[in-house]
């Protein structure tokens, strides 16, 4: 089967800046696939060869078969990309950005489809409005819009909800979660790991411009040998050998990462020690933000 999306040995150079090197990567059609990493990792220099917004100095890319470079046309037409930034024409309005935006791909009659887009991402009370006076919220949805209008196999979501209210990320994940299931492959670059952990079934993990991880999310979530214990105790300060060593987590709790259930007793120990009661304990299972900082820690 002709993989989704295919890079491979790509190699991207800024400068003195290696954005990527050597990155290879197959995403199978229909799969949600996760690209995650931190800030300067790579990751929207790898969407923007696969948009054609950039050209890999070694390497090749393809998108439904399609190589970006030699078959761009159709590497493009199968391809739907939300960008980061808020790009906006402020001269039109909603349905007629939309419209234009289907001529671009040389589709008429569209109509119905972008009466359906605007319907799911909560656009259509705003169709007349002119682009610049929609909110933020608004701008994010209108561009989510216009990478769906030709009807894409492929959607590249990169970091969607940044800045977003809670209504729009779960509004834009129903509706993205329901074209995956109609046969459409998302990849998703987030921040919020825990969309990812919900949403993608495989995940690459990018560190300066390598892949330091690839696999289902079920296996990654099983990498870490790291335990995780939060604890509500009756002091506003722990004693201090333990003070660099816990985090102050939500509600004020402590969250104390360890190996080995030796550790979590020599913390409860060292607290019973200094008479400070345990007042509640619950012991959590590792999430991919651990895992995310554990890899991104080890290589």
């Amino acid at each position: 089967m002709t993989p989704a999306i295919r890079v491979a040995n790509l190699a991207k150079r800024f400068g003195g800046t290696q954005a990527l090197d050597g990155v290879s990567l197959d995403i199978e059609p229909g799969a949600f696939f996760g690209l995650l990493g931190p800030n300067g990792a790579g990751k929207t220099t790898l969407i923007s060869i696969l948009a054609g917004l950039a050209r890999a100095d070694a390497g090749e890319a393809s998108v439904m078969g399609h190589d970006v470079v030699r078959d761009y046309r159709q590497a493009r037409r199968a391809l739907g990309v939300v960008p980061q930034e808020l790009v906006y024409d402020p001269f039109f309005n909603v349905r007629e950005t939309l419209v234009i935006q289907s001529g671009y791909f040389g589709l008429k009659h569209n109509d119905d489809w972008i009466d359906e887009i605007m319907h799911h991402l909560d656009l259509t009370p705003h169709a007349h409005k002119n682009t610049q006076a929609l909110s933020g919220g608004m701008k994010r949805r209108l561009l989510v819009a216009q990478a769906l209008v030709h009807k894409p196999p492929v959607i590249v979501l990169d970091e969607p909800t940044a800045g977003v209210d809670v209504d729009l990320r779960r509004s834009l994940w129903a509706f993205v979660s329901r074209l995956n299931r109609e046969g459409h492959t998302i990849l998703l670059t987030t921040h919020y790991l825990e969309e990812a952990e919900a949403l993608c079934g495989r995940i690459a993990m990018l560190k300066a411009g390598r892949i330091v991880a690839c696999d289902t999310t079920r296996n990654l979530l099983q990498h870490t040998n790291e335990h995780c214990a939060s604890l509500r105790i009756d002091a506003e300060t722990l004693p201090p050998d333990w003070q660099a060593r816990m985090q102050r987590g939500a509600g004020g709790n402590w969250r104390y990462s360890f190996g080995d259930y030796t550790e979590l007793e020599s913390l409860l120990a060292a607290l019973r020690t200094a008479g400070i009661r345990v007042q509640e304990m619950q012991l959590l299972e590792p999430d991919l933000e651990d895992v995310f900082t554990d890899i991104m820690q080890r290589t």
